[in-house]
């Protein structure tokens, strides 16, 4: 009985030291912004020769020309998460030489850089690719073209040309990629008004959990699984603080990730004091941050209604707003289906817009 208990004991210590690394792990290897340096390949250069053999030896010229220098590529893969993987330089494949015989040289290899849905491509400020679908690809960097081959040049004026090109250069770009979350719902709240507690109630994520301001540090992402198969995906916004859109707190490092939400969850803490005065505080930084972004559908979640100061604040907050206000309580778990069934309309009612629009929804 003793070494089980020991047993016991020493598994829960280090599953309670996994999940403290694993949130410290996460918040240093989140990577949202990334510079690299991008060049394609080297196109190979010409073949110079000329054709010979017994009783022919003046057989003309036959150097090939040189392959295409290979591609460097963006793809979108669902896979990723984060752009940690994103090395700062890359570089497509060489093409080779022309050979004798007018044998061309192979073209060089493409160099694919998977990157997370979501990513945005910029040079000089300006976007220039948006990848929000799985599978989709950018050129980054083009190889440049293989050389001639004094095969070419041959011409009537011309029968023995011993004139050949090398290959050109790849191209050569500096782009910034910048991850922006694609998630249907974005929790947006202040710091521990039970953002986190609420999305590890809802879905499988584990976003850490704790009593301190500033918990999560970077988004995390879970998916709210229906019968019928459908998934909702709800991103966890690290906590917002006034003033954020002026790049106080966190600032405006996670703000973007709320861009591509379709629609947002508001939580705010019932038992704090005027808990509208967080809705306005909330909806006022977002709105500073990019017009219309809280306009977007919403309800509004009255977190800790298991509290008695929640239950006095309850009825002062729906007075104040408009918009649908449900109360629960992450940590009790009291009321939560009332929350996943209007997720669910807000779903439906964004994928019916997105295919009245002839566009397809994201899907998970």
């Amino acid at each position: 009985a003793f070494s089980t208990s020991c047993v016991a004991c020493s598994k829960s210590r280090r599953l309670r030291q996994k999940r403290v690394l694993s949130e410290k792990r996460l918040s240093r290897f989140f990577v949202d912004h990334r510079r690299v340096r991008v060049v394609g390949g080297q196109g190979g250069g010409g073949g110079h020769s000329f054709y010979s053999e017994p009783r022919k030896i003046f057989g003309g010229p036959d150097g090939g020309n040189g392959g295409d220098g290979g591609h460097v590529i963006l793809k979108a893969d669902q896979q990723m998460k984060s752009l940690s993987s994103v090395l700062p330089f890359y570089q497509g494949f060489h093409g080779e030489r022309g050979r004798s015989k007018n044998c061309y040289g192979a073209n060089g290899a493409c160099v694919y850089v998977k990157v997370p849905v979501g990513t945005l491509v910029k040079e000089d400020g300006t976007v220039v690719a948006d990848l929000t679908q799985h599978g989709e690809e950018y050129v980054a960097a083009y190889g440049g073209a293989g050389g001639k081959g004094n095969r070419f040049f041959l011409s009537n004026e011309n029968r023995a040309p011993t004139l050949y090109t090398p290959g050109e250069p790849g191209q050569e770009r500096v782009l910034h990629l910048e991850l922006k979350t694609t998630a249907h719902a974005g929790l947006v709240g202040f710091p521990n008004a039970g953002k986190s507690s609420l999305l590890r109630a809802v879905s499988n994520a584990k976003p850490a959990v704790a009593a301190y301001p500033f918990t999560t540090l970077n988004p995390h992402v879970g998916i709210v699984r229906y019968e019928d198969y459908e998934q909702v995906a709800v991103a966890d916004i690290p906590g917002l603080i006034r003033g954020a859109h002026r790049n106080r707190g966190l600032g405006m490092a996670f703000l973007r990730h709320i861009e591509r939400c379709p629609f947002l969850l508001y939580v705010v803490d019932l038992s704090a004091s005027q808990p509208w005065i967080q809705l306005q505080d909330l909806k006022y930084e977002l709105e500073q941050y990019k017009e219309g972004l809280s306009k977007r559908p919403c309800v509004v979640i009255g977190n800790k209604i298991d509290l008695a100061q929640s239950r006095i604040n309850l009825p002062l907050l729906k007075e104040q707003t408009d918009d649908r206000v449900i109360a629960l309580s992450a940590l009790t778990g009291d009321n939560l289906e009332e929350l996943l069934l209007h997720l669910r309309e807000l779903y439906d009612v964004y994928v019916k817009t997105e295919q009245s629009r002839g566009q397809s929804p994201v899907k998970w």
